[in-house]
């Protein structure tokens, strides 16, 4: 079993008096700089000079600076721009300036892990991930709630980097939900997994695979997406309740027995040798350097790809059905 973290585990504390960096202001940066300052903390943001979030993080009460000028200021220095950009802004802006003695920390484990962010031996290095998209950690934080996060330690050069890393996840709110002890290595290769083989590649392209069978079957495009899409939410909120034997309970026996006899039919030994060919590639490094070098090509697999899944079959009628579910939301 894994450590779990709680409240009681975390002083804040240890945090008075010093200077939280934080640097980028996206999803998770905005969730971070706000959740931090709410609860006290003395909290600025790192941005380059013409970046159009300095006027909103300045909006909602914060300090910004340039990124050097917060790699020598920062006690605690939270880096949150994207993966395949972490390794050159470490290199030139924050590596030269960062100060020993201070932490470094991250909310994924990729730059360090594949050694694109390379630290000094006399700064502490750790990772406090939240399982949640910025959003919805800042939206749970205002509700009292928080959202869990992993926490790992990669380098202690203090002799707190531990103790540190628990009062900012107490700080982003994350130790009333839990915080649990993992490694850089286990953080990270199995975030990209999951997020390759089923909380995105795999649940999209099973989605695609089923709609584009019920099409090409002669059944109407709008029955194929609410089949295939739109109650797929459903099983997914009951699973997350109970896991799979509260969500088999609340389907009928016939969904049921389907489920147990055809679903390992389509998710076969093809399909899970398939998984640990990813998985290797994953561990052995050559997902992150093609992906660095997809980034420094100019993207240039990268977009046709994303273009095309935008404009997909299923995409054109979902739009058109959540236009028509006014209590979705719809994005």
């Amino acid at each position: 079993m894994v450590n779990v973290y709680y409240d009681k585990d975390a002083d804040l504390g240890l945090l008075a008096d010093k200077t939280i960096g934080i640097v980028g202001y996206g999803s998770q940066g905005h969730a971070h700089a706000l959740n931090l300052k709410d609860n006290g903390q003395n909290v600025v943001v790192g941005l380059y000079p013409g970046s159009k979030s300095r006027a909103v993080a300045e909006e909602a009460g914060l300090e910004v600076t340039d990124v050097p000028d917060l790699a020598k200021r920062a006690d605690v220095l939270m880096i949150l721009i994207p993966d395949h950009i972490q390794g050159g802004v470490y290199k030139e802006q924050i590596l030269p300036n960062i100060r020993a003695g201070s932490a470094l920390m991250v909310a994924h484990g990729f730059s360090i892990h594949y050694g694109e962010v390379v630290p000094p031996d006399n700064v502490d290095v750790m990772m406090v991930a939240p399982k949640a998209p910025g959003h919805r950690m800042r939206e749970l934080f205002k509700e009292g709630v928080g959202v869990p996060s992993l926490l790992a330690v990669h380098q202690d050069a203090t002799g707190h980097a531990k103790e540190i890393g628990l009062a900012y996840a107490k700080g982003i709110g994350s130790t009333g939900a839990g915080v649990l002890e993992t490694t850089f290595k286990f953080e990270t290769e199995s975030d990209l997994f999951g997020e390759q083989t089923i909380l995105c590649g795999g649940v999209t392209s099973l989605v695609q695979a089923a709609f584009d069978t019920l099409v090409e079957g002669g059944y109407p495009p709008e029955i194929a997406y609410f089949e295939c899409m739109h109650e797929l939410k459903m099983i997914v909120d009951l699973m997350y309740q109970g896991g799979f034997n509260y969500m088999r309970f609340s389907v009928s026996d016939t969904a049921e027995y389907g489920d147990l006899t055809r679903g390992p039919r389509v998710i076969d030994e093809h399909v899970r040798e398939n998984m640990r060919a990813i998985l290797k590639e994953i561990q052995d490094g050559s997902f992150a350097r093609e992906w660095i070098a997809e980034n420094d090509e100019g993207r240039k697999r990268f977009t046709p790809l994303r273009e095309e899944a935008r404009g997909s079959h299923i995409e054109e009628v979902g739009k058109q059905l959540r236009s028509m579910m006014p209590w979705l939301d719809p994005k």
